[in-house]
Parts: C-alpha cells; sequence; structure tokens
C-alpha cells in the first residue's frame, strides 16, 4: 500500500547561534520576531548557545535559558534577557533568578540548576558544535545549509533567510527552475 502523494516539506530550521548578553542578539530580536509573525510554526527557530568569553555571564545565561526550556518558557526567558544585557552586565547571576520570577517561573530550580551544573553539558556542546561549523561571533544563523554572519551586521539577513525559508517550503520541485 503506497501512497503517490508528493510528501510535505518538511518544517525548515532557523538556528540561531545566540550569546545573551550581547547587545547584537538582542538587537536580532526584533527580526527574530518578524520572521515568527511571518511563518509560524511552518519555520522552527531554534536558539543554540554560543557564549563569548567577553561576556562574563553569558555562559550561566545560557545554563538559565535552558532550565527555562525545561518549564516551559524558554524563548520567553530569553527575550526577557536580550532585552536587559547591560543589566546582566551589571547585576551578574542574581538577575538571571530575578528573571525567572519576574516571568512567575521556579526561581529556586534556577538557583539549584546554576549551582549544580545540569545545563552545563548542552551549553558546551552547543559551542563546540558552533565552533566546529565556523560560528565566530553572535549572532549567526544557519538555514538550508548557509551561514549567515550577523554579528558584524545585521543589515539584509531578515531577507536572506526569508529568501532561503520561502525557497526551502517551497520544496524541491522549485530547486531546479532556480
Amino acid at each position: 500500500m503506497s501512497d503517490s502523494s508528493p510528501a510535505p516539506a518538511a518544517t525548515p530550521v532557523l538556528e540561531v547561534w545566540c550569546d545573551l548578553q550581547c547587545p547584537d542578539c538582542r538587537t536580532a530580536l526584533d527580526d527574530l520576531r518578524a520572521l515568527r509573525a511571518r511563518y509560524g510554526n511552518r519555520l522552527e527557530l531554534r536558539l543554540r548557545h554560543f557564549p563569548l568569553e567577553k561576556n562574563k555571564h553569558a555562559f550561566a545565561a545560557a545554563q538559565a535559558a535552558e532550565e527555562a526550556w525545561e518549564q516551559g518558557r524558554g524563548w520567553e526567558y530569553a527575550e526577557a534577557l536580550l532585552g536587559r544585557v547591560e543589566e546582566l552586565g551589571r547585576k551578574g547571576e542574581p538577575f538571571l533568578v530575578e528573571v525567572a520570577r519576574e516571568l512567575d517561573l521556579d526561581a529556586e530550580e534556577f538557583d539549584t540548576a546554576l549551582v549544580d551544573g545540569r545545563h552545563i553539558l548542552i551549553v558546551d556542546a552547543d559551542q563546540a558544535e558552533g565552533k566546529a561549523i565556523g560560528v565566530t561571533g553572535t549572532p549567526t544563523y544557519v538555514i538550508g545549509g548557509e551561514r549567515l554572519d550577523g554579528g558584524k551586521s545585521q543589515e539584509g539577513l531578515r531577507e536572506r533567510i526569508e529568501q532561503i525559508t520561502d525557497r526551502l517550503l517551497a520544496g524541491p520541485e522549485q530547486e531546479q527552475e532556480g
């Protein structure tokens, strides 16, 4: 029993390599919101951690974001942190728990997660994978096998991501016409 109808196109994945203490990543939020508004669930946005050494609270912020994902509010938490990178820079790790409390997440669990390091391996794995594929700064986007570096300038990147997404959503028959 075979079905001859064409297979639905897989949902394209946009990986966003991000440092949650990075002002450039905060600037990228507007583009990410616009992409979410345009594509909804037809485009999967995946936050990948790439904490930079120059941002001393970025590694802890990445761990905290993983705890937020575990509690079901990852994007909301990441956006809240990115919206206040200067405050994170000033206040450090206590601020990560403060934001969790503001979002009605289990703040004590955040505190414990930061102490016991339960999410370190995820952050380390993301960082290693990012380095392996050539990520050097944030934000960096990967979609359809193409890497787009937003660390120097984000001008035109959303349009490029939209072109790639539209092509991927059109499916393989469109690829040959291109």
